[in-house]
């Protein structure tokens, strides 16, 4: 069983200047100006998550000219949370796009989940083999209120997303494999103090309070033990390395065929390292992309994915890697061959 991917739509908040606003977020300019973006997107306060997703699905659609009511599953990979709490914002996107015969997913992994949906649909396909047509959905909608897009992650957040229409028996941007090396020893590093059937939000607990710097985060679970960071740091390394061998054993081809990588919109220094960890040239990750967008959660890799292909900076049958860090934690890594 295979599938490629015949077209990929984009939505995005307006775009900010981070020079411009980073006052609003934090104090430590050194850090934001170290950091290197340039822009990020913030969507206007009446577009929802499912908005993004929509749109983004629907642009997919239109580019692979294929009508939505051909989708027989629809996928929705989200790292934050969605309108409202006990909803289910998969099958409002479903409504929203109108992709009335699809099966509707709902994948929520933090930032690993846009990479985790190329599997959840090659197991679909395989197990359904009347589905033709998927509609991969990748999307990021900060809510500010519990969220400070510049202080509650390694990264300045942004509002967007990202959607593949992936298409049985395809060609282009064939799927070749997903890996995930998941580790739940770090569950309880980060999370929305109240909210949750743990806390809820009661007249005594009024206030949900904020996601916390992640660093500081990670410090305070590893009771600021530096060799405890280090070896943190180095597993962190390792695994993004297993995951992609992982994936390259999987589909029977050589890691150093793999000559892009497209990891999470990280900072300019963060890609540079990556960068010289994978041994591939600057310009055959997703570093460009990434300064000019944000990170845009779970819809980094296949954002990133479609503009390059849409430059052409992207050869034909190039092996490209979609890898992943998120919290949980989660390594992944997705094989195509464009």
């Amino acid at each position: 069983m295979t599938y490629g991917i015949t077209g990929i739509g984009y939505a995005l908040g307006e775009p900010c200047s981070v020079a411009e606003t980073v006052a609003a977020y934090t104090d430590d300019h050194k850090k934001i100006e170290d950091w290197g973006y340039r822009t990020y997107f913030r969507a206007p306060d009446d577009v929802g998550l499912t908005d993004l997703a929509a749109a983004a699905g629907e642009q997919a659609l239109k580019r692979a000219d294929i009508p939505a009511d051909e989708v027989d599953l629809l996928i929705l990979a989200m790292a934050d949370i969605p309108e409202y709490l006990y909803w289910d914002p998969a099958v409002a996107t479903q409504d929203k796009v109108g992709a009335r015969h699809a099966e509707a997913q709902l994948i929520n992994q933090a930032c690993s989940s846009g990479v985790l949906g190329f599997d959840a649909a090659a197991g679909k396909f395989a197990t359904h083999p009347d589905y033709r047509v998927a509609l991969l959905i990748t999307v990021n909608r900060v809510c500010e209120a519990y969220w400070n897009r510049m202080d509650s992650s390694t990264a300045i957040t942004s509002d967007g997303a990202a959607a593949a229409v992936l298409v049985r028996g395809a060609d282009s941007c064939r799927w070749l494999a997903t890996e995930v090396i998941s580790d739940g020893r770090y569950a309880n590093v980060a999370y929305l103090p109240g909210g949750g059937a743990a806390r809820p939000v009661t007249p005594d607990h009024p206030d949900p309070g904020r996601v916390g710097n992640p660093v500081d985060l990670m410090n305070e679970f590893l009771g600021h033990d530096l060799r405890a960071k280090v070896r943190f740091l180095r597993e962190t390394r390792d695994n993004s390395h297993r995951v992609l061998e992982k994936a390259c054993a999987r589909a029977k081809v050589p890691v150093d065929d793999v000559c892009y990588v497209l990891h999470m919109n990280g900072t300019a220094q963060g890609l540079e390292e990556f960068s010289r960890d994978f041994h591939i040239p600057m310009d055959h990750t997703n570093a460009e992309v990434a300064l000019d967008h944000g990170h845009l959660g779970c819809a980094d890799q296949l954002f990133s994915l479609g503009k390059m292909l849409d430059d052409n900076r992207i050869p034909l049958g190039e092996l490209v890697a979609l890898t992943s860090t998120g919290n949980g934690m989660h390594w992944a890594c997705t094989l195509l061959r464009v």
